[in-house]
């Protein structure tokens, strides 16, 4: 039986038709005909495979639907329900409400980006987070760019060009996406000079690539992994030492980089930024958007004179951040300043719940669901920061006849909820989900449940 292509309505017919006039309106003409023609083509498809044709109202509305889909932005808010902290697909840290704020606040109107109030001159983008950062951190100077892979390279690019950089085998680093310190250094210009092996680096390691011409040593915090077992590495206070006794600058890249001791958290010691630089480290590195729970966003603090070099490089110009990048981080880094970080940013209020209130809020949750088990379990960190480390926390479990079915129904929602599959159940960790996110979660399960 040949299709009867005849009682498909035209593109013209349809788009000069009062059906779409208000989306005609909505999304413009030629976004509107190229709907139309996707929706009719599916229409011809279906008649070749004896599929019954739409009727005139059905059509419509696909192209309705299909224009509202097509305008959603890609990127978009969801509630994380997996109890990962600071979850590198979902954007990682949360901003605290003052950032966000002077974020939005500043990207609706001319600003003082690059000009001197004082002076009525041009200014320096440079100048507004350095203070904040030199305060916090007991640096000289400090460096903002758009992320801690640019801070690496432009440290490397500005500092080493040329010239080798001794550091241990054991932190020769890949992170996400790929990115590899030893590949970093070749892009900078640097030459890489291994120390010690694998498992084990020792202080004498350094010393021999002194004497082999190193012009610089480096350290890179193992912030995204861990090495157990037989292991050997110097501790921070003597590479300094020999650093400073061989009168050669002493780079440390933290890669997740904190101002604050995990350790009141019931975590393992991460190195903060303070004590790397009372240690006597001449440059530290570290992100913005992991354990500082600010924007995306790469730090240099150190030495002034190295600082200084790096400002001054051209590579910096093609790394600077952006007015709503400088405008959150100055508005985390306040919280630092005026000690209500553990309130403010979203980050440590998840740190610091403590387990029963985390029990209490899964048990409302299954409370207003009339369903579910709430069961021990553990958060984690993320982020490529504290490898391993575990937080106690609770989860209300629910097992629906098809745990992925349900999982991918919350992830279709407005906002989309992301939770997790944990023993062919679906879990949902409080933790990790905003207070006044709450009610979203119960009622979105409620309807799918029902």
């Amino acid at each position: 039986m040949t299709a009867d292509f005849r009682h498909i309505p035209s593109v013209d017919q349809l788009i000069n038709s009062e059906d779409l006039k208000d989306a005609l309106q909505t999304f413009g003409h030629d976004w509107t005909v190229a709907a139309t023609r996707e929706v009719l083509e599916s229409c011809r498809v279906d008649l070749k495979a004896q599929k019954p044709l739409p009727r005139l109202a059905e059509i419509v509305q696909k192209i309705e639907q299909k224009l509202a889909l097509q305008s959603l932005p890609d990127l978009q808010k969801v509630i994380n329900a997996t109890g990962v902290l600071l979850h590198t697909n979902l954007g990682r840290a949360p901003l605290s409400n003052a950032a966000a704020k002077a974020a939005s606040e500043l990207s609706q109107s001319f600003n003082t980006l690059e000009f001197n109030l004082e002076t009525g001159k041009r200014g320096s983008r440079e100048s507004h987070c350095a203070a904040f950062i030199a305060r916090l951190s007991g640096a000289e100077d400090a460096l903002v760019v758009n992320n801690n892979a640019g801070a690496v390279l432009l440290a490397l690019s500005a500092l080493a060009k040329a010239k080798k950089v001794a550091i241990s085998r054991s932190q020769l680093v890949e992170i996400g996406g790929g990115f590899r310190i030893p590949d970093v250094m070749r892009q900078s210009g640097a030459k890489l000079l291994e120390v010690g092996t694998t498992n084990r680096t020792h202080l004498r390691d350094y010393e021999t690539a002194i004497a082999e011409g190193a012009q610089m040593l480096m350290t890179a915090h193992q912030s995204n992994f861990q090495i157990l077992g037989f292991t050997a590495e110097p501790e921070l206070s003597d590479i300094v030492a020999l650093a400073k006794q061989a009168q050669l600058p002493l780079y440390v890249d933290l890669g997740s980089g904190s101002f604050v001791n995990m350790e009141k958290y019931g975590l393992s010691h991460e190195p903060t930024v303070p004590e790397t630089i009372a240690q006597g480290a001449d440059l530290v590195s570290f992100s913005g958007d992991k354990l500082l729970g600010g924007p995306q966003a790469g730090i240099l603090a150190g030495r002034k004179e190295l600082i200084d070099k790096c400002r001054r490089h051209p590579l910096y110009r093609a790394l600077r951040p952006d007015k709503l990048c400088l405008a959150a981080l100055s508005a985390t880094l306040l919280h630092y300043l005026k000690g209500d970080y553990e309130l403010e940013i979203p980050l440590y209020r998840m740190l610091s719940q403590s387990e029963s209130q985390i029990r209490q809020r899964a048990q409302a949750w299954q409370k207003q669901l009339g369903t579910g088990e709430v069961i021990k379990a553990e958060s984690t960190i993320g982020g490529g920061s504290l490898p391993g480390e575990t937080l106690p926390t609770w989860l209300l479990q629910l097992k629906p006849k098809s745990a992925n079915q349900l999982l991918k129904a919350l992830r279709e929602q407005k906002p989309p909820i992301i939770a997790r599959i944990q023993d062919h159940s679906l879990v949902l960790d409080p933790r990790t989900v905003q207070e006044n996110e709450d009610i979203i979660v119960t009622n979105t399960l409620k309807k799918l449940l029902n």
